[in-house]
């Protein structure tokens, strides 16, 4: 059988899942974006997943294209919710009775995804019912994030990284070490004797930024489309999504900026 462009992306069985639940003509916009976006952080996973990989295997380039590409997807990301922000109030209340209470806040590829790149929160598990993903995110929870991969990185090239940050709980969230800062001070420091970790450094941080800005984004479309509303999930809304934004992943390169 010929292969096509059609029967390669499987566009059938794709095109047949955008299925709103009521007839509002604007459903289908709010179906699409959401799903567009679980396949964009289903590619994200998939690269940070390989580039973790590669981090612990001392393979740098590599790992350092694959997140520069992660940043690019998170671009496409942050450029959806422009999309989604055409939606006003009032088409959102005309549809929002057919989302019952199913909410972005339940979506396990992006919790996974804070738990690829750190920040961890074994209780967020609870939230889902499936077993296969309860089991998913718990086998995440147990092995290093990309920042813990990096951080014994550090450690493996001489530089002075405190034990507990290198042997741990993973599940857990580290606090900010006054160490792990000072290590990628002498990174930044001395760029020409480290620069592939220096290279590895701003990729981090891109990652984190463009996060930041995709959690930005969400928070003044919700804000726009539906004020202070309680979210469909139970959230706070927007106060819960600001709470959100002020949530750090590699800590440590932030601080070390004032230090410089």
């Amino acid at each position: 059988m010929t292969t096509t462009y059609r029967s390669y992306l499987r566009l059938p069985e794709l095109l047949s899942v955008q299925t709103p639940l009521s007839d509002v003509h604007d459903e289908l916009l709010f179906v699409t974006i959401h799903q567009a976006s679980e396949l964009w952080m289903k590619l994200c996973l998939h690269e940070l997943g390989e580039a973790r990989r590669r981090i612990a295997a001392d393979d740098l380039p590599p790992a350092l294209k694959m997140m520069a590409r992660v940043s690019r997807i998170q671009t496409q990301l942050i450029q959806s919710w422009e999309v989604l922000a055409t939606m006003t109030p009032a088409d959102y209340a005309a549809m929002r009775g057919a989302l019952g209470t199913s909410s972005g806040f339940q979506s396990d590829q992006y919790r996974q995804l804070e738990f690829v790149m750190g920040n961890r929160h074994p209780a967020m598990v609870d939230m889902f019912d499936e077993a296969e993903v309860r089991a998913r995110l718990s086998a995440e929870l147990a092995r290093p994030s990309l920042y813990d991969e990096a951080l014994r990185l550090l450690a493996r090239r001489g530089l002075p990284v405190p034990a507990d940050r290198l042997e741990r709980d993973f599940a857990q969230v580290a606090t900010p070490s006054r160490g792990v800062e000072a290590c990628w001070a002498v990174v930044y420091g001395h760029p020409a004797d480290h620069w592939d970790l220096y290279e590895l450094a701003e990729k981090l941080v891109d990652l984190e930024y463009h996060v930041q800005l995709w959690r930005f984004g969400h928070l003044k479309t919700v804000e726009r489309v539906i004020g202070f509303k309680s979210g469909t999930g139970g959230t706070a809304g927007v106060p819960y999504l600001a709470r959100v934004v002020e949530q750090r992943f590699f800590p440590e390169l932030l601080d070390v900026r004032t230090s410089l």
